[in-house]
This record gives structure tokens, sequence and C-alpha cells, in this order.
């Protein structure tokens, strides 16, 4: 009989977690098929009370579960086969969605899966009563917690009833294009039924094509599809009581209506809507903007060369004294090609060319055109935004084709604004850049603030608008915007406020923003330990932490974000004097702390006493209640699942235990984490995290997988991914008498390959020092920048014994003038100022380029390679691993590649994840265990078609 080792014990009893003996007495080792399903957390929902847990409980293959606790540990529920799970805002209702199994999916044909439809569930925690609903596409609470919206999927057309009516009404022509007839998805009505949650009343609607909530009442808006066109309610979410805001009879003329998009105030006392003729293609559409100001429904005049269309989008601010509305310079229309109907239009030039395919690559293109083509949809959809007083009922045009893009929300009487479009051709090669501007609503101005700034340091405006801060040229500055005067709010600090960490050809950036006080008095910033309150009225600086002593990275979190709209926050704020939490990262111990800070005031309280401060762990701070001081977390270590706990926002030490998943781990022998630390080949520390395998003697060698980045050592208290996916899974190799090395990796500007070999030759000369590397069998492992390294540090030592290279760059020079397909951007600007470090252009410093490339040392290489690419790599193009196969082919040496077809640049499919994790592991097995090679490895495998599962 196995026993729980006395450390492991010892070490889950200063955690805090009371290990399960019997199931230690019973510990296995751990197979693939465990891996596949092991349960995993994601993404707990708190309710704004703080009283209703929910979170997704999810196998890497299977079907997931969602939990449902109450925070006291009380009363638990699971529900089975669901996903999703929404909370609303009292906690009394959980909605979860019902997805078609996984044996469905993979068991069923295609026509009887779309027979099949997902569900919803919806569970009260007060009785544990649970209703489902079938055929459901999405579902939502309202905010304010009243209201269940759930929108069923949308019926098949009844092709021989459309065509009945066409033929009383319509040409002939127009009945025979009846069986092609589609009308657009956002004109289609879709059943909706309205959940009165006070009063359980359900309300129905046969044909919804849009609805909208109101934040700070239970108000629902509505748009109801009909013959006639549409029609648009406001349906109170308590009485269940309808109102109509707009009806098709009263259209005037011949149009016949239907709604583009609508908004409702937050109190729920505006409405607006856009109308367009139902008659006219969705492209070919203008709509009207309409609007409920002070009870009275009106058409708000728009200038027509600003007209709106079906992307145009509306949003009340927070008072509801503007209705922002998105506007386009002119409707897109879809023009069919021309077709040739007549013979001698055979030889119509006109005629045959308009059937081209082409695209034309300008040298003068703003952006190269896999780019645009990529940004097309983007740019047909993007709202040049408007901003209408609902009192005045005035209009000013906030964004145009020079300055397009708000940064919502709006801050005062103040819209921040940027535009890259003077930066667009240099994205090739320097990367991202903007222009920043502010839209005074009061004078209708826009004025120029900031001039060519790092697109990842966005500025950030102070909540009553007074004021942008921002970090530029080492610098923490800040713009008055009354004074209309810059200044630099750190000119008198010594310490540095720029990555001290940072090793790219470019500016070093900052370490963000922290909240604004919420009176624009003063804004928090980080340096690279410790939390600075620094004043927009000229006061000294206060550095509010005591990090840097004992390396320790202070950050603010857990703070309530306000959530003005799904696609925009408004930033925290904090109070003078507010306890606030703040989390600790120790750079030295790589383990993290809670703390409490007061705003304003010197000096940090440790938060004692918990269960993470009794031991090393990693600490997630996973949600915070809207309406109350409750915090979910968790704690982790590589032998300790990041189970859930909750607590009073500033005690974790009363923390409980919400979850129990670690007790999966407990059932199996497991590895233990420890922190290495070593000098680099230029005398400078590196540290890095070994694993060790299950029951490990010390003393004893054993075989090595080493596995890489950049910096790995903040993993050291990290729980494994329990997942099958491009990467190694360090349980599954600890469990099968591996020790997995996660080195920390330092790159010198224009030499990434040669701070790579030097950082991960002399990290496994520790092992082997140590007398844990045996050192015939260290195997290295990376994925795309991890790649890239991993073939080039074969080129240059004998050292490692098996490699395995996913999507790895062999060949700088080819790659540098390559597309990333994902994107449509071009990979100059990765070379120069990015992640590969060179520095240059290849024009300029073409020696450094070939230098760091694997692909001109092949014939040097002695470790046996194995390449991995999706031949649809979206990253990285896939013919650098036909490069880097075909020059070691080419040279005698041992390789081999796996080309999974139509895989991006993390394998998607889990038969292609599973293939590719089974065959790494022989691979590393036969090289460094002196297992026999499977066939696979030893002989290749001929071509076969793949099989159609259709035929």
């Amino acid at each position: 009989m196995k026993l729980l080792p006395l450390t492991l014990i010892a070490s889950l009893v200063l955690a805090g977690i009371a290990p399960d003996l019997s199931i230690a007495a019973t510990a296995r080792t751990l197979e693939l098929t465990d891996v596949m399903q092991f349960k995993s957390l994601a993404a707990p929902q708190l309710s704004a009370n703080g009283e209703v847990l929910a979170v997704e409980v999810s196998p890497d293959r299977g079907d997931s579960e969602v939990l449902i606790k109450r925070t006291d540990n009380s009363v638990s529920y699971q529900i089975a086969n669901a996903s999703n799970p929404q909370i609303s805002r009292d906690g009394r209702f959980v909605a979860v969605k019902l997805p078609l199994s996984l044996f469905d999916q993979e068991s069923k044909d295609k026509q009887t899966l779309k027979k099949l439809t997902a569900g919803m569930a919806l569970l009260d925690t007060h009785t544990g009563h649970r209703q489902t609903f079938a055929g459901v596409e999405s579902f939502a609470f309202n905010p304010s917690g009243t209201v269940l919206a759930i929108w069923f999927e949308a019926p098949e057309p009844d092709k021989k009833a459309v065509k009945n009516e066409l033929s009383a009404n319509a040409s002939k022509q127009e009945v025979k294009d009846a069986d092609g007839h589609k009308p657009a998805k956002d004109d289609i009505g879709r059943p909706l039924t309205l959940v009165l949650l006070d009063s359980a009343k359900q309300v129905h609607f046969d044909a919804v094509s849009r609805y909208a909530f109101a934040k700070h009442s239970p108000k629902v808006l509505l748009a109801e599809v009909s013959k006639e066109g549409s029609h648009i309610m406001l349906v109170d979410g308590i009485s269940g009581d309808k109102s109509f805001v707009y009806e098709a009879a009263s259209a005037t003329g011949s149009i016949t209506p239907i709604v583009g998009a609508l908004a409702i105030s937050d109190d729920g006392k505006q409405q607006a809507f856009t109308l367009g003729d139902s008659r006219l293609h969705i492209d070919a559409r203008h709509y009207q903007l309409w609007l409920t100001p002070h009870e009275r429904l009106m058409p708000i005049k728009t200038d027509a060369n600003w007209p709106l269309n079906r992307y145009a989008q509306l949003r009340f601010n927070e008072v509801g004294d503007y209705l922002f509305f998105g506007r386009v310079p002119e409707v897109s229309r879809i023009l069919p090609l021309a077709k040739i109907s007549q013979q001698a239009e055979l030889f119509n030039i006109d005629k045959v060319t308009a059937q081209r395919e082409l695209n034309v690559w300008h040298g003068d293109d703003p952006r190269i055109k896999p780019h645009e083509i990529k940004q097309y949809n983007s740019k047909l959809e993007h709202n040049y935004w408007a901003a209408l007083n609902t009192k005045s009922l005035t209009v000013q045009q906030l964004a145009d084709s020079e300055v397009a893009t708000v940064h919502w929300p709006q801050m005062g009487n103040q819209v921040l604004m940027s535009s890259d479009k003077p930066y667009l051709t240099m994205i090739t090669w320097a990367g991202f850049y903007r222009d920043y501007y502010l839209f005074d609503l009061t004078t209708g101005s826009r004025r120029l603030v900031l001039t060519q700034q790092d697109s990842d340091q966005a500025p950030s405006l102070s909540p009553n608008g007074r004021y942008l801060v921002y970090f530029h040229q080492g610098q923490v500055k800040l713009y008055d915007v009354a004074a209309q005067k810059h200044s630099v709010l750190t000119a008198a600090i010594s310490t540095p406020f720029a990555d001290e960490d940072n090793d790219y050809p470019k500016a070093a950036p900052g370490y963000g923003v922290g909240p604004w006080l919420d009176d624009d008095s003063a804004v928090l910033v980080y340096d690279k330990y410790d939390v600075w309150q620094l004043s927009s009225l000229g006061k000294a600086p206060l550095k509010l932490t005591s990090g840097r002593e004992a390396a320790e990275q202070y950050r603010v979190q857990a703070l309530v974000d306000d959530v003005i709209s799904a696609d925009s926050k408004r930033p925290a704020t904090v109070r003078a004097g507010e306890a606030v939490l703040v989390h600790a990262y120790n750079e030295r111990t790589k383990s993290d702390s809670l703390h409490q800070l007061n705003v304003g005031i010197l000096g940090t309280k440790a938060l004692a006493g918990s269960a993470p401060q009794s031991a090393k762990v990693k600490i997630k701070l996973l949600a915070r209640a809207r309406d109350a001081d409750t915090l979910v977390f968790s704690q982790e270590r590589f032998d300790l699942y990041p189970d859930l706990y909750v607590s009073p926002l500033l005690k974790p030490q009363q923390a409980v235990r919400l979850t129990e998943l670690d007790k999966q781990r407990q059932a199996f022998d497991w590895g233990a984490a420890q922190l290495v630390q070593w000098q680099g080949a230029d005398g400078k520390p590196l540290d890095g995290v070994l694993i060790t395998p299950t029951n490990y003697q010390a003393g004893k060698p054993v075989p090595v997988l080493v596995y890489f980045y950049r910096f790995m050592s903040d993993r050291l208290h990290a729980f494994p991914e329990m997942k099958i996916n491009h990467r190694p899974n360090f349980a599954w190799y600890a469990a099968n008498g591996y020790a997995i090395f996660l080195p920390d990796i330092r790159f010198e500007i224009g030499a990434p390959g040669h701070s790579s070999t030097l950082a991960l030759t002399s990290g496994v000369q520790k092992l082997i020092d140590m007398g844990i590397a045996d050192a015939n069998a260290v195997g290295i492992h990376g994925h795309s920048w991890g790649g890239y390294q991993t073939a080039f540090v074969v080129t240059q030592t004998p050292m490692f014994k098996a490699t395995v290279s996913g999507a790895p760059v062999s060949n700088m020079t080819s790659a540098y003038s390559a597309i990333r397909h994902g994107t449509g951007l071009a990979r100059q600007f990765q070379y120069e100022t990015g992640q590969s470090r060179i520095g240059d252009s290849l024009f300029e410093s073409p020696q450094k380029y070939i230098e760091n490339s694997p692909v001109f040392y092949a014939d040097r290489i002695t470790t046996p390679m194995m390449i991995m690419f999706g031949d649809k790599d979206d990253a990285v193009p896939w013919e650098q691993g036909v490069e880097m196969y075909l020059a070691m082919r080419r040279a005698g040496k041992e390789v081999v590649m796996l080309q999974y077809q139509d895989e991006p640049h993390h394998l998607k499919k889990y038969p292609n994840k599973l293939d590719y994790s089974i065959k790494m592991k022989q691979y590393f097995d036969h090289y460094l265990k002196g297992s026999a090679a499977p066939q696979w490895l030893s002989a290749g495998e001929a071509y076969q078609p793949r099989p159609n599962a259709e035929e």
C-alpha cells in the first residue's frame, strides 16, 4: 500500500488543506486518460451580493457540469452536462447552458445533429426548483436582477408558404427566386421569453429581432417583427405590462420599417432606435434615427453624408444627457459579378474582366494587402461615433476618417479618441502607434494631446475628465485638460518607471496605471515593485508600499468595475483613505501574499493568519462581489490544485473553501517543484523551476525534459495545466520518471539564439552538477518562439539528446518578409522591434539574420529533431518547418516532421492534440529512456487520403 509522503502531508497541512489519507493510501501512476478526464474550474461567477457562487467544472475531454454553492457552504447544487453559468443580481437564480453532449457530437451524423438543439436550465437556489428550456440560442439576466430573457433559435422558414404568398403578389421571376431567398439574420425575428423572476410569470413574444435592458430599471426594450415591419415595445420587468414605443402602422409613406439597432437609457426613461426599409437589401439600406426624449417619439435629422447603416450602434451615457450613435461615410453594397447573358458578350472585354479575381499590391498602400483584407470586415462595420444631446437635440460628429477610434466611456465632458492612420505604413517594420485626442462635448472641439504613443501604452483619463496620465520616454506624465499643459509627475523620483527587464530593441514600456482617486486629485501608478500615489495637483509623490527592498511586486486588485456596456468598463476608482486589497508577488520565493493598503497612507498591513500566508503558494484573485465586500480566490502549488475560497475582502484568514478538486490529484503519485538558481555563462544570475518525478530518490540522475519560452520561474508554485495540447503535460511526464526543467531566458538584442544557448546550457549543467540530470538523457521542447530557440540551440551544442520543435522559425531571412496569416501583418516588425530582437532590418544587418537562423547550421546538428506544424499556421508560415526539415534531410541528420492538416498555430482538433502528445512522449522515451522506436519513427508512414466520415 502506498502512503502519501510525510513531506507532502506537512505541506498540505501548512497550506490549510486537510489531505484525504484514504485516497492517498491508494495513489497510483497518472495515465494519459487521467489527464483527459481531470476536471478543472473555469471562470467562477459571484452574485452581486456575494451570497452565491457558480462555476463550470470541465474535464479536458468530456461534458462539463456547473457547480452552484451558497458561499456560506450551506447549500450546493450540481447540474450535469451544463456550462456558461449566469447569476441573477441577488443570487436567487442561476441560468446555465445545456449543450449537446460530446457523445452526440462525436457519434451523430450532420443531418441528425442539425435536428438536435442546445437548451437552458434555470435553477432557483432558494428552493432547488429547476426549469429547462429547449432550442435556446442565448439567455441573459437584466442588470437589476428582475428579468431573464431567453432567446430561442429561429424557426426554419416555410419555403412553400413563401412561394404561395409571392405567387399572389409577385412576378414569376420573384417566385422563381423564392427558393434562394434568405432574409438577413439581423432581420429575422426569433421567439423570446421574458421570465419575471419575482413572480415566475413568463411573457412570450413570437418574433423578436433585438432587445435591450435598462441598467438601473426593470424596463426591457424589444423590437418585434411582423408582416407589416417592426414595432418596438417597452416591457415592465416586474409586472409584465407592455406599452408601444413605436408601431409599424405609424410609418409614413410606403416604407416597410425594420429595426436596425436599439438602446435604452440606464433609468429606462429614454429609448432610441434606427429604422430602415425592409424591402431593400440589408446592405443597401439607410436607417433613420428615432428618439423618445421627454416622453415624445421623434425622428432625428442626421447629415446625409453620414448615413446610418446596418452596423450602426446606439448607446446612452450614464446620465442619459447624450445618445451616442455610430455613422458610416457611405452604405456598402454587395454588387454581384457581371454575368455573361449573350453569345456576343463572350468577347466583351469589360464583361469578362469584371469577373477577374485580383488584388493590387501598391508600394504606397497604407496597409499591405493581406492586412487590409483581414481588416475589411471591421472597417465595414466600424462606427464613426456622433453625439446627440438629448435635451437640445443637437448633433456633434466625434469621429471621422482621420480620427476614427473612440475609447469608451466618456469621462466628464471629455471623450478620449485615437488614430493610427499616420502610422499604418510603419506597422510593417516598427509596430503599432497611435495619436490620442480629446473631444470636449461642451465646446464640440477635438484636440490632439499625444503623438506617436505606443499602442500598448494607452493613456488613462481621470474620472471627471480633468486630466490624462500616460507613460512616455521613461516617465509618467500628466496632461491638464483645462490648462492644455503637459507635466512630468516622476521627474523628481530616481526610481525607474520603465520596465527594468526589457530586452526588446525598442523603448522600455511602463508598468501600468492603477485606479484614479474619484475626485481626480491623484492616480496610483506602478514601478516594478511599488505602488505610487502621484498627485495631479502638484503635491509631492507618495510611495505607498515598500516592495523593492524585499523584491516584492505590489499591485492593487479586486476593485469593483462599474460596467457601462458589453464593450467598455469604467475604470475602477478609489477614495482617499479607502482600504484596498493589494496582491504581492515575491521575486525571490516566487510566492504570493495579500496585504491591505489605505489610499494615501504609507505602508501596508500583511493579512496574516490566512491559509495563503501559511505556505508558499500562488494566489489568484478571481471574483469580487459588486455590491458586497466578498472575494473569491484560489491558491495553488504544483502539488496543490487551485480550489476556490471565499472570504471577506480584507479578511482572507476567514476564507471558506468551496471546492474540493484537489482530491483528484491526491489519487495519484505526484511530483514536486523547487527553485533552482545558477549563474549564466555571462555571470548574471538566472532562475528556473525544477519539477522532480514522483517518488524521486535524491542523488539519482533521471531523464530531464527542458521546456521554456522566456521567463518561467514565476511558475514555481503553479499547478500544472491538466490538458492535452501542444505542450508536454508536466504531471504526466513527472509520473513517468522525468524531471521537467523550466529555465528563465534573458536575451541580448541582436543575438537571441546565442542568448538562449547560454541560458539553457548553463541551466542544464547546473542540474547535472546537482546530480539530478542524466547527462545522456536531456531532451528539449519548445513551441513557436520556444520552437525557434529549440531548433537553434541544438545547432550550437550536443548537450541535448532529443528535441521537439513546434512551429519554429528556422530561417529569419525568409521569415522576415513573410506574412502572419492570422492578422495579415508582415513579420518584419517582429524582427526589428519585437520578439525576435534583431534590432535592425535585413538590409542593415543581414549577418545577424543568418547567424540567428538554425537552417544555416543544420550540418552541425547532432541531436535528433522532431518538427511539428499545422499546415494552416496563422502565426508562423509552416514552410519554415519545411525549410528546417529539408536542410536536415540534405545534411543527413535524424529528422521527422509532423504535418497536421488544416490546423493553426496551436492545434485545435482533439484527435490531433492527442496524437501529438502520444508521439512526443514516444519520441522522448525512445531517445532518453531507450524504449523501442514506434513504427512511425523508425520507418515513417506512407501517405493515405483522409477518411471522409460522411461517405
